[in-house]
């Protein structure tokens, strides 16, 4: 019995216009933490060139309302900061605060680097048109105010600095989501190989014996027996392939783990289950029972056991699932062979459930095959 096929994976991570935006706040809130650290540090200079008396005052005053409104948009950036990116013309509000410094402290005085603030804003949250929009205007302020060639070239480069980083974050958001397709893709195609193996495959396979050896047969029941064979494998290849298109279903909460593992032993199966077991969520009950039925397929159909035992122990933190068989073993380097595609699948669901698998023969010396799956369980750590 073949455990049923999953939903595609959704990967995770957001759309790349999620994770622009979200990084493109992050930027421009570093764009105030900077400012707060220049403030600080011209202030002293700019006011020991001031002349004492209401001059001060002045630079003072502008120099505590500029700090005090970059320090609270930087605190609530939460709320701040997507306001910013849907409504870019508030950065002419930005430019009149670092306009206000200009006029009381002088473009010349350390306090004027804060101006540089603006048109790098701009880069980030217009591109190339919008900070040359904003660093022309603000070179046009800084000249006006009597500034000098390097403030006003600083403004220049700093619209485009903003604007290259923008540009950088949208050719690596893109390249991220084309990742995160690519691995999606990549991961389904593991997971339909997965499937395939362990359901339509396995049946088709059985299909196959079955009409090889009606073609050999001239009794007229064995045929009609075998006939009936092959309807029921039909039958049974179109509702697994059936499954595998229409995967996208709501799955069940939970699946009783003991009732299901009894499904699967066959003649000369022995269930062995000590204490209760937990029901698993959907997805993690679909890769354990994958990985029981591909151990007892092993070994009735390869390893000619004549005895096989399926115990299964869970504490608070762990679920244990065994198999072990008296057969002739797992040939030398089977279990890392890539070849060997049910061993690769089991192998593959047990890094998906974060399990540790073993495959290999009995610890005792006992001939046959042991494979053992460790499951955490969810909330153990």
């Amino acid at each position: 019995m073949a455990a049923p096929p999953l939903p595609a994976p959704v990967p995770a991570g957001g759309s790349p216009l999620r994770l622009r935006a979200n990084a493109l706040q992050s930027l421009c809130r570093q764009v105030f933490a900077l400012r707060l650290v220049m403030i600080p540090l011209g202030a002293p200079p700019a006011l020991s060139r001031t002349a004492p008396g209401g001059p001060t005052y002045l630079v003072a005053g502008a120099v505590l309302v500029t700090f005090m409104l970059s320090y609270g948009l930087f605190r609530d950036w939460e709320r701040f900061g997507p306001l910013l990116l849907r409504h870019p013309w508030l950065l002419a509000a930005d430019m009149a605060l670092g306009t206000l410094l200009l006029i009381t402290a002088t473009p010349s005085s350390p306090l004027g680097l804060v101006a540089l603030g603006t048109p790098l804003l701009a880069g980030l949250v217009h591109g190339w048109r919008g900070s040359a929009v904003y660093a022309a205007v603000q070179t046009a302020v800084v000249a006006a105010l009597g500034g000098g060639l390097v403030l006003s070239l600083l403004c220049v480069l700093s619209g485009a600095a903003g604007s290259s980083v923008r540009d950088f974050l949208v050719r690596l958001t893109e390249a991220r989501a084309q990742l995160a397709v690519a691995e999606a893709v990549r991961a389904e195609r593991d997971r339909l190989a997965r499937e395939m193996h362990d359901s339509v495959s396995k049946t088709l396979h059985g299909l196959a014996l079955t009409a090889d050896a009606l073609a050999l047969t001239d009794d007229p029941a064995a045929i009609r027996t075998r006939s009936a064979l092959l309807a029921v494998a039909a039958r049974r290849a179109v509702e697994e392939s059936r499954a595998l298109l229409t995967d996208l279903r709501e799955p069940p909460s939970d699946v009783p783990l003991l009732p299901a593992l009894h499904r699967l032993a066959g003649p000369g199966t022995t269930v062995h289950a000590p204490g209760p077991l937990p029901a698993l969520p959907y997805e993690a009950a679909h890769h354990v029972l994958s990985i029981a039925s591909e151990a007892l397929e092993n070994a009735r159909r390869h390893a000619s056991a004549t005895r096989v035992t399926l115990t299964a122990t869970a504490t608070p933190t762990h679920l244990s699932l065994e198999v072990t068989d008296d057969g002739r073993g797992l040939p030398p380097g089977a279990a890392s062979s890539p070849g060997r595609y049910g061993l690769l699948g089991m192998r593959e669901r047990a890094t998906t459930l974060g399990a540790l698998l073993r495959m290999g023969p009995h610890p005792d010396g006992h001939p046959g095959t042991r494979i053992h799956l460790t499951l955490p369980l969810e909330g153990s750590p």
